[in-house]
């Protein structure tokens, strides 16, 4: 985890997970994100056969990981990609040329060109819109299985969710460690 404690993270359960992309029309529509286009999404995986072979599918949510060291930022050759006191990764609007840099140098392909603004788009955790209200994310407040958690990674309540449960943070090679934690959807017959 950054060093930084008072960064803020996300958690997302796989198990609590239904793939129902409450999440992604949310984000959606508070964000204007316009047709074709999306901040977040929530791969459905599988069916994948048990043992036993019962079906299991694993619900992975695919949106910017906010990392340490984000290679989306490096490349920015205005510093409109930056990471903000909050460990979060931003687009500075006033300073993006559209040039696509950041699109082509993100390892989970999660930032795109908005065809509107002409400017690079990404998720942001809604922090210029909840999040500055003192709100949660869209994505959390509207999830009917509470499957997201979100809150400063030094937070007691997110100490508890990354200790009681066993989580995992998706990294890709030569990219620094993700703002986002998983918990595994445990296949049956597995312990929990």
């Amino acid at each position: 985890m950054n060093s930084n404690n008072k960064q803020y993270v996300m958690l997302h359960d796989e198990k609590r997970c239904i793939g129902c992309q409450a999440c992604t029309v949310a984000c959606k529509v508070i964000n204007d994100i316009p047709e074709g286009f999306s901040r977040l999404q929530v791969q459905i995986q599988g069916p994948n056969n048990d043992a036993a072979g019962h079906p299991h599918y694993q619900f992975f949510r695919v949106s910017c990981q906010h990392c340490e060291d984000a290679p989306c930022v490096s490349v920015c050759p205005t510093g409109a990609s930056f990471i903000d006191e909050n460990g979060i990764v931003q687009v500075k609007k006033e300073l993006c040329i559209g040039c696509d840099y950041c699109v082509g140098a993100c390892p989970y392909h999660v930032r795109y060109i908005n065809p509107m603004t002409h400017i690079a788009d990404k998720c942001n955790f809604c922090s210029d819109t909840r999040l500055a209200e003192g709100e949660l994310p869209a994505c959390v407040s509207v999830c009917p299985t509470d499957a997201l958690a979100f809150g400063r990674a030094d937070s007691p309540e997110i100490q508890a969710w990354i200790k009681q449960k066993s989580v995992y943070q998706y990294q890709l090679d030569n990219v620094g460690k993700p703002s986002l934690f998983r918990r595994k959807e445990i296949h049956q017959g597995d312990k929990a």
